[in-house]
């Protein structure tokens, strides 16, 4: 394990506690020395090794899972090189087209593979960070994302893919099938510009100090990940900005059209405020659609079914919202649901 923040650490601890040898690294050596001190008190045979250098951590292992920051990746892929390290290698970034080119680039040198590589990213975190925040139960239940892509962009194997499914599935995450293009769009939308959301209202709040104090839910629920760490959020984001700014576009208009119901249209249409619209009424038809997708969520399950372990099957899944809670013994199918309103 390389890199030792929540996620790196969580998963640390949620392999460990399934029996797995595990050994990490973090470039921080303040982060190394609680994490060893946290190994210390962990049960006996769920504990971890904490090691001095990425050589030492990845010496003899299986599988190396990659939980650094998007501009720390580069770094992390060349020392991997500089190793010699030739087993799989997994990551948890949130963005992921461009660490598929930088593994491209520098791990499999034009497709020479030097290692075999899954990129990935579990829908799951908090807003906090660091390794005083890891939880070996974070990954229950949530979507993980691992990704295939197109037949002419080899950087990952149906093989290697199902290896790193089988593991996340036993930790009791949902695999959901993707391509790094589908996967940065749809974060753009359910992740990345939320976080922008979430920064702008807790500003535009922060200087009114009677505001402050009449927050509660809507204002908490809504700035929650206004706390994440600001290097971390602007790394997820501008990594992602070609899905990021589309995303953003379509929330911005949306708003527009708020702001139109409220104010009747009479800047567009040149009416006085009295002549105006009932803002009331015309707000009702705009908050619909968010009412209606907001109470649909999550998408309840439809039925349990065998699908064949195949690329073209698995991204089909994922695109219609579907996942995977197991792979069979044979790597020969999967276990899959598809949300009940497409099955």
């Amino acid at each position: 394990m390389i890199g030792l923040g929540l996620i790196g650490g969580s998963l640390l601890r949620a392999l460990a506690a399934s029996g797995h040898r595990v050994l990490g690294y973090d470039s921080d050596p303040a982060t190394r020395a609680t994490a060893r001190t946290a190994a210390a008190r962990a049960p006996a045979g769920a504990r971890w090794q904490i090691m001095g250098s990425v050589r030492d951590a990845v010496a003899g292992a299986e599988l190396v899972a990659v939980a650094v920051p998007l501009p720390a990746v580069p770094d992390v892929l060349d020392e991997l090189v500089a190793t010699g390290y030739s087993g799989l290698v997994t990551d948890v970034t949130s963005v992921k087209g461009p660490v598929r080119d930088l593994v491209a680039q520098r791990l499999h040198r034009q497709y020479s593979r030097l290692a075999g590589f899954v990129g990935g990213h579990p829908m799951a975190g908090r807003e906090t960070s660091g390794f005083a925040s890891a939880d070996a139960n974070l990954f229950a239940g949530c979507a993980w994302v691992l990704c295939l892509d197109p037949a002419d962009e080899p950087v990952t194997t149906l093989s290697d893919w199902l290896t790193v499914a089988t593991l996340v599935t036993s930790l009791g995450a949902r695999v959901v099938p993707a391509t790094a293009a589908e996967h940065d769009r749809a974060v753009a939308l359910v992740s990345h510009v939320p976080h922008l959301l979430a920064a702008a209202l807790a500003a535009t709040a922060a200087g009114d100090p009677l505001a402050l104090t009449l927050g509660a839910g809507s204002f908490r629920d809504g700035t929650r990940v206004a706390a994440s760490p600001p290097a971390l959020t602007a790394a997820m984001c501008g990594g992602n900005a070609a899905a990021v700014v589309p995303a953003l576009d379509a929330v911005l208009a949306a708003l527009a059209e708020a702001r139109a119901a409220l104010t009747g249209g009479e800047e567009q249409t040149g009416q006085s405020a009295g002549a105006a619209r009932d803002p009331i009424a015309a707000l009702r038809p705009w908050l619909a659609a968010g009412y209606a997708a907001r109470t649909g969520w999550p998408p309840a399950p439809g039925k349990t079914l065998d699908l064949p372990a195949r690329q073209d099957a698995l991204l089909r899944l994922g695109r219609a919202g579907g996942w995977i809670t197991a792979v069979a013994a044979d790597r020969r199918t999967v276990t899959a649901t598809r949300p009940a309103s497409a099955s």
